[in-house]
């Protein structure tokens, strides 16, 4: 409420509006603003007289002040500490005195009363939004899948799913759906670091050719549904919302994609980016040239250069397609992207510091918004968001999934990930391996085994090598063979089947003349300088043995995890318009 509501001049102190009032001693509100009533009259000053009795004998009870309290010679005030009178005293004095300290008294009691009001209405303030944004959110609950807790120890992976339902007022401008639950358009994978130093934004295509695994639903009678996987090869946005499919069938398929745990989900709707993009007061984009799309009712026309746009015009933006390099998915992720970080920016810099206009966003945010229950309140979200705003923007990378064109495909409509890259960006995730230069990287210890990797290589088809499992996944020999003679050129390697025993960690052992060739594997797989093991016997005749351990993922995803890719990549405080 504001100050004229409660009915005090606007801009005034709360505090200037208590006021004494000199005839009672008390401290009174004056709302108005009025001034306080003149002191009484100060009365003619009376000639001491000696103390004796008086005139008509004393007034029973004795004398009282203005607060009703007794003032006889015979008051406890009065009195020595063995209870006996000591004679005459200055009373004129003290019932002078004691007004003033019930002023004191009766204001800090005021005082006190108005703190409890201000803390009360704060309180019942508080629990207003409080209520108010729990009854926005809506949940899902997905099972089994997921994280109970807002924010573990360690890594945490959070899937930001965006849904192309069409409902909502002016929504069906951008096409109509019979399906009323809509299906996963553009995801972002958002990998937090363990240290919380950093984070990883990963858009994930709409049209990505993947598998979609077998997922089990919530029914709304409580009983569990499993839902069928796809039969091969499906597109990513059929994860959610084909069959029944919910949040969570797409939290799995984003596991199986890339072998990391998902804990949380978190889904808007397109009504989410108008009212977001509101509520922050516009969002800045920059555009290297005019920007019109006219088709289906969209009604976007954006000049060059910087332009704020909010509500429908910024749904529009991210929306379109039309005018851009390739007019592809691939192209609208990438201003997506820009508007992500835009936006955080503007949180960050403008929102965050006022109060206002966070609930204002809370309010918008929370009404698009369905989560899983492991985050499924307000102060579970507000946790989660205080955790996030402590990563710098510049420590946030947002990139696309490494994809080719589907080779499946005469003329490709979809994608599949890379096969080189892909793998290498999901190997960084799963070791929590920053896309940032957060902090000097330390020096490494010295280690021998490093200067093995220092020399010449072979060619791959003079590589000769014999490969064992031993702990690695079940037909892991048989496929990195196949892998190698298909895809690495290592015509002479064979699969010996399983190790006699197991390793802990995937090795090489070679004779020190094989060197070149060790190098040359090493190279092609992804091996650590450690995994590395010279054999003390001389010669190099016979093949190399290549032991593959509980390290080793999959035929062509490096056993040691890469340090950066190379894939386009941007940071959250780049600015869409430089200068």
């Amino acid at each position: 409420m504001d100050a004229q509501g409660r009915g005090r001049a606007e801009g005034a102190d709360p505090a200037d509006q208590w006021v004494l009032n000199p005839q009672t001693g008390d401290y009174e509100l004056r709302l108005d603003g009025a001034p306080a009533p003149p002191p009484p009259p100060v009365p003619r000053q009376r000639t001491p007289q000696a103390p004796g009795p008086r005139p008509g004998g004393p007034r029973p009870g004795g004398p009282r002040d203005r607060d009703g309290e007794q003032n006889d010679e015979r008051n406890d005030d009065e009195r020595d500490n063995d209870g006996t009178s000591d004679g005459p005293r200055d009373t004129h004095r003290r019932r002078r005195d004691r007004p003033k300290r019930s002023r004191k008294r009766k204001a800090l009691m005021w005082t006190g009363g108005v703190m409890g009001l201000v803390l009360v209405g704060g309180s019942a303030f508080a629990y207003y939004w409080y209520d108010r944004l729990n009854g926005n959110i809506g949940t899902v609950d997905i099972g089994d899948v997921g994280s109970a807790t807002v924010l573990g120890d360690g890594p945490a992976n959070i899937l930001v799913i965006g849904n192309d339902v069409r409902t909502g007022e002016g929504n069906e401008a951008y096409g109509n759906r019979d399906n009323v639950t809509g299906h996963a358009d553009t995801t972002l994978l958002f990998h937090v670091a363990g240290d919380r130093s950093n984070a990883t934004v990963v858009s994930i295509p709409r049209d990505l050719m993947t598998e979609i695994p077998d997922c089990e639903t919530r029914q709304s009678d409580g009983s569990t549904k499993t839902i069928p996987g796809s039969q091969g090869t499906t597109r990513f946005n059929e994860s959610y919302g084909v069959e029944g499919r919910d949040p969570g069938c797409t939290m799995r398929t984003v596991e199986e994609l890339t072998g990391l745990d998902v804990d949380h989900f978190m889904m808007f709707d397109f009504n989410a980016v108008k009212t977001l993009s509101t509520a922050v007061g516009g969002v800045e984009v920059c555009l290297e040239k005019p920007l019109k799309d006219t088709d289906g009712g969209t009604k976007l026309d954006l000049p060059a250069g910087k332009s704020t746009i909010q509500g429908e015009e910024a749904l529009s933006f991210l929306r379109n397609r039309h005018g851009l390099k390739n007019e592809s998915d691939l192209d609208r992720i990438g201003m997506q992207q820009k508007f992500v970080a835009s936006m955080l920016r503007r949180l960050k810099e403008d929102t965050l510091s006022s109060p206002s206009k966070m609930l204002d966003v809370a309010d918008a945010a929370t009404k698009s918004l369905t989560v899983d229950q492991g985050i499924g309140s307000a102060s579970k979200l507000l946790t989660l968001a205080r955790e996030l705003g402590k990563i710098d923007l510049k420590n946030i990378t947002l990139m696309t999934l490494p994809v080719v064109d589907n080779p499946d495909e005469p003329t490709p409509v979809t994608v599949v990930p890379d096969p080189e890259k892909a793998p290498q960006v999901f190997s960084m995730l799963q070791d929590d391996v920053s896309f940032t230069e957060v902090k000097k990287q330390q020096k490494k210890a010295k280690d021998k085994q490093a200067a093995l990797l220092n020399g010449p290589r072979a060619e791959a088809s003079a590589v000769q090598v014999d490969v064992l499992n031993g702990g690695g996944p079940q037909g892991a020999a048989g496929e990195t063979v196949a892998w190698l003679q298909s895809s690495a050129g290592v015509s002479r390697s064979a699969n010996q089947g399983n190790a006699p025993a197991k390793v802990a960690r995937t090795r090489l052992v070679y004779a020190p003349a094989q060197a070149d060739q060790a190098r040359e594997l090493a190279d092609l797989m992804g091996l650590p300088a450690a995994a590395l093991k010279p054999s003390a016997k001389a010669g190099g005749e016979g093949p190399m043995t290549l032991t593959l351990g509980p390290d080793f993922k999959k035929a062509g995803v490096p056993v040691a995890t890469p340090r950066k890719v190379d894939v386009p990549q941007s940071r959250a405080d780049e600015k869409m318009c430089k200068g």
